[in-house]
């Protein structure tokens, strides 16, 4: 053993050891976890050592350290900087932390720096001495501040999405002559691109999405001949788009510039960019009609107009439909939203056989289902809602064999279902809904095995509901309310286990409900109100332990109401109203809540919770064999599997359209995957690797994955089966997010249920990633030891934004047309911040919801948890109640937490000391002391004098004043008397237009 020592210190004798040294040095610093740097050791030769290449020229001198996805953890040490031949740094795709050390800007040989897909902090340090670098990759970190205006122009390429830079865009870049990509994407930067600019002849790619760039459309770039890439969506650029555009830009194959404020016509001059291959003008203002020579385009993929004022109101400006025949290798094609009239022309018919997506609803179509369609082979998802249509629907579109979403609700279409339906063997959504169809339901429909929601509502239909259907093994959604149904509903219901949502009111069914509805276990949803049913309530209903609404009401029922409903824990609306029901009503589980259950119109009823004044049950002459009160059923029935749940992206992608405001954020090219598997999840996540994990909750795991073929960065949360309430937990949150959409809500993407590589149930959801992490870390930044560390700086400014988000997105939750949707656990981990700095609320595991046309009082309770306290101490309303006032009460905390930064759980609270008592204990007089010192001019210390105080600017007193009082009024301990969201959200609004127009001034 002692000799193997001798050999390898002899064996570095000759060398340098520095290098040696250094890279020991860093490796003090970092946790390996994995066992990368196992090599790492006396007995091999460094040069040798993993991620370790030497110089030829120069023996023992380190030239290039590679350790890209190594899951290494901790801090990049300063030592690196001595490694003075280097020519490759690559670290990405690691749990690095920490600022970036200046140290590396000693490195005069190096040519890449690739840091990106880690948690770096701090500013970009100078590289000026770094005067051979090509390459610079800083993306997906969280770093701060500018961008330097000293970077080396020997760059190339600088990749610097997804952090949380601010300032301008220096101009200075525009001497980086050498320049080709500059990407800064979802980052917080202001002002527009430099004129400067104009001279980087050479730059090919120039992505400046999801910013906050202000002005005109930037003229300069229609001077830069040789991009070939160029994004300003999402910003808030303004003015007509130049009419020029394309003039110049011959190589030019990717063009964004949706989700701004232009206006003005689409130019036609755009068509001089003949190697576009993806257009996305989406989410403006734009007016006019589609050029008629947008098929000079040849090469288009994907073309977006959608949510703008375009107009089509005669033959002439349809011509842009005959148009895009030329484009041959068209997928997607989308105008929904739009003002475009009339008949669809047969020239659609031409369009690429190629063609996968096809979106027109919301405009003003007329006239028969447009011919053309006939001939687009390939078509996998049509959008024609929302439209003016007549006519029947063709039997050709069976032929349709790929289609997968049919969406043709809100039109004026007669006549009956296809039969030919049933050959659409990949169909996941069928919406029909709002027509004026007739008919039966063709029971062939039971054929189509990957359907998913099947949506017929509003028409004249009649007949049975067909036994078929109950045997679609991926069925979640049946809305088939308001038709004219008849005959029974038939015992095969209990075969549809997966089914979650059930609405057959408001139609003609009779005979009894089937007991064998109890075995659709998954079911949260169960509309049957407003029919002819008779015979008793199946206590088998008792055993569907995931029902939340419950609604028989309007019937012909009797008998006695099954005391096993009171056993259903999550059930938070029962209606049995106006029936012929008889006996004692239960006082367990949902009957303790008379708010939560309607039994009115069933005169035989008795008992029950003395505040329901019925009638004593001992002075009615009952039967009592007939209505003998049947013990608590004990039913412990697991949640099953819901198999293929993955098809949710119909539910949440396809149905966000109903919304017509800006509220809808993502792109076309970004929102249309139909599915996703376990394997897709897998790789996107580096096999759930801890090096991509970003959080962790009760039931589940988030991890940071880049997912499909457009490399979208996602949140994936998977969750933890293993621990009870994570199934609860899923099926819940699908449920309330499968139709809401609003710009403060986080994007779902899609959901996978599905077996993982050991066979075991695997349920998650994808989200649209949030780059700047979640309030609380924005708020509490701390060490592994606790210390607070590094807090960044927040501008008053910037608070205001946020919690005025989240007022939007609480009163969108509260009262929304779909329903109410309670959260029941607002905090601040529970709001994520994307790459502006836009609040986003998320995590609905525990949420309720009352889809009900008359909202809920501050006192309506819609519990029905099993969980001791419904949401997170600290934050829960006194008493824990489950409402849209406790939802209030947790807003209030949240908003005293961002402007004091202080938890509700801190240790200073305590002996009846909580964060609402010491608000009200300092407010008005002395709120200066408890705010954050953040928020005061020049980091003044929390206990400031009265001289010092008046150095704070008045208008800024005033609006804390004001801010602070809408929390005290939101955490009042009397739910009576909180004010509601919609009176928080339009005061926050007003108090943050108020302070940023004196700021302006």
């Amino acid at each position: 053993m002692a000799c193997c020592t001798r050999v390898a210190i002899c064996s570095f004798t000759g060398g340098n050891y520095t290098d040696r040294l250094s890279l020991l040095e860093f490796k003090k610093t970092i946790s390996d976890p994995n066992e990368a740097l196992v090599s790492w050791n006396d007995s091999t030769h460094y040069c040798s050592w993993e991620g370790i290449l030497c110089s030829i020229k120069h023996p023992h001198r380190v030239t290039s350290l590679n350790l890209t996805n190594r899951q290494l953890v901790g801090q990049i040490s300063p030592s690196l900087g001595n490694l003075t031949f280097l020519k490759v740094l690559i670290l990405s795709a690691n749990s690095f932390t920490g600022d970036i050390p200046q140290s590396l800007g000693r490195l005069h040989r190096l040519q890449i720096l690739k840091l990106n897909d880690n948690t770096l902090q701090g500013g970009i340090p100078t590289l000026a001495n770094c005067s051979e670098i090509k390459e610079l990759w800083l993306s997906k970190n969280q770093l701060a501040g500018q961008i330097p205006a000293d970077l080396p122009t020997s760059l190339q390429k600088v990749i610097l999405t997804a952090n949380n830079l601010t300032g301008t865009i220096p101009a200075s870049l525009a001497n980086i002559t050498m320049l080709k990509n500059l990407t800064c994407m979802n980052n917080n930067i202001e002002g527009n691109i430099p004129d400067e600019f104009a001279r980087l002849q050479g730059l090919q790619q120039l992505h400046f999405g999801k910013n906050k760039l202000s002005g005109r459309f930037p003229q300069l770039v229609l001077n830069l001949s040789n991009l070939v890439v160029f994004s300003v969506a999402s910003n808030d650029l303004s003015g007509d788009v130049p009419p020029n555009l394309g003039g110049s830009l011959h190589n030019l194959k990717y063009l964004s510039i949706g989700g701004n404020f232009f206006h003005g016509h689409i130019p036609s001059s755009i068509t001089n960019a003949s190697e576009l291959n993806i257009l996305d003008m989406s989410r403006n203002k734009l007016t006019g009609v589609i050029p008629s020579s947008i098929g000079k385009l040849h090469k288009l993929f994907a073309l977006s107009f959608e949510f703008n004022r375009l107009q089509a109101n005669n033959r002439r400006d349809w011509k842009f439909m005959d148009s895009l025949a030329n484009c041959t290798e068209l997928h997607v094609f989308t105008v929904l939203d739009n003002r475009l009239e009339g008949n669809v022309p047969d020239s659609i018919g031409n369009l690429s056989s190629q063609l996968r997506y096809l979106y027109m609803a919301r405009n003003q179509l007329s006239g028969d289902f447009p011919s053309g369609v006939a001939k687009l082979r390939n078509l996998v998802g049509i959008e024609l809602g929302a439209n003016q249509l007549t006519g029947v629907l063709p039997e050709w579109l069976g032929a349709l064999k790929y289609l997968q979403i049919l969406k043709l609700d809100r039109n004026i279409f007669t006549g009956q279902i296809p039969s030919s339906f049933c050959n659409l063997s990949n169909l996941i959504g069928l919406s029909l809904g709002s027509n004026q169809l007739h008919g039966h339901i063709p029971p062939s429909l039971g054929t189509l095995q990957t359907l998913s929601e099947l949506s017929i509502y509003k028409n004249n239909l009649h007949g049975p509901i067909p036994r078929e259907l109950f045997r679609i093994p991926t069925l979640l959604t049946i809305e088939l309310y308001s038709n004219n149904l008849d005959g029974p509903l038939h015992n095969d219901i209990g075969n549809a286990k997966q089914l979650t949502y059930l609405d057959i009111s408001s139609n003609g069914l009779s005979g009894e409900i089937p007991s064998t509805l109890g075995n659709c276990e998954s079911l949260q949803d169960i509309r049957l109100g407003h029919n002819v049913f008779n015979g008793s309530i199946p206590t088998s209903l008792g055993k569907i332990t995931s029902l939340q609404i419950l609604n028989l009401s309007h019937n012909n029922l009797t008998g006695s109401i099954p005391v096993s409903l009171g056993s259903l824990k999550f059930l938070e609306k029962l209606d049995l109203s106006f029936n012929q029901l008889e006996g004692e009503v239960p006082t367990t589980g949902i009957f303790s809540n008379l708010t939560s259950v309607q039994i009115d119109g069933n005169t035989g009823l008795c008992g029950g919770e003395a505040a329901a004044h019925l009638r004593p049950c001992s002075v009615m002459h009952l039967n009592p064999r007939k209505h003998k009160r049947f013990p608590v059923l004990q039913v412990v029935v697991p949640l099953t599997s819901t198999a293929l749940l993955a098809i949710l992206i119909f539910a949440i992608l396809f149905w966000r359209r109903n919304h017509k405001t800006k509220n809808v954020t993502s792109s076309t090219f970004d929102s249309k995957f139909p599915k996703v598997s376990y394997n897709d999840l897998a790789r996107s996540t580096e096999g759930f690797s801890e090096s991509k994990l970003i959080g962790k909750g009760r039931y589940s795991s988030v991890y940071l994955g880049i997912l499909f073929e457009a490399r979208i960065s996602v949140a994936v949360k998977v969750f933890s089966l293993g621990t009870k309430g994570a199934q609860k937990s899923f099926i819940t949150e699908c449920n309330a997010m499968r139709n809401v959409r609003h710009r403060n809500l986080v994007p779902i993407l899609t959901a996978c249920s599905s077996i993982d590589s050991k066979g075991n149930d695997f349920r998650a959801l994808v989200y649209k990633f949030m780059p700047q992490g979640d309030l609380h870390a924005l708020l509490h930044s701390v060490r592994v030891d606790g210390n607070t560390s590094n807090l960044r700086h927040i501008t008053l400014a910037q608070r205001l934004s946020i919690i005025v988000d989240i007022a939007d997105a609480m009163e969108y939750l509260h009262h929304n047309n779909q329903g109410t949707i309670v959260h029941c656990d607002l905090k601040p981990s529970n709001i994520l911040l994307d790459g502006n700095m836009t609040a986003h609320v998320g995590d609905f595991g525990l949420s309720m919801f009352k889809a009900d046309s008359t909202l809920l009082s501050f006192g309506d309770s819609i519990s029905g948890s099993s969980f001791a306290v419904n949401g997170t101490i600290g934050y829960v309303a006194p008493g824990g109640e489950v409402t849209i006032a406790g939802d209030v009460y947790s807003f209030g905390i949240v908003l005293f937490e961002i402007f004091l930064r202080k938890r509700p759980t801190d240790d200073m609270f305590k002996d009846g000391l909580n964060i609402v008592r010491y608000v009200e204990m300092n407010f008005p007089d002395s709120i200066l002391k408890i705010i954050d010192p953040d928020l005061l001019e020049d980091e003044l210390e929390r206990n400031v004098s009265q001289e010092t105080s008046r150095a704070i600017n008045d208008k800024q007193l005033k609006c804390l004043l004001s801010v602070l009082k809408i929390g005290l009024c939101c955490a009042n301990p009397s739910p009576n008397e909180r004010i509601g969201m919609q009176g928080v959200a339009a005061s926050l609004h007003g108090i943050k237009e108020a302070y940023l127009r004196h700021e302006s001034e």
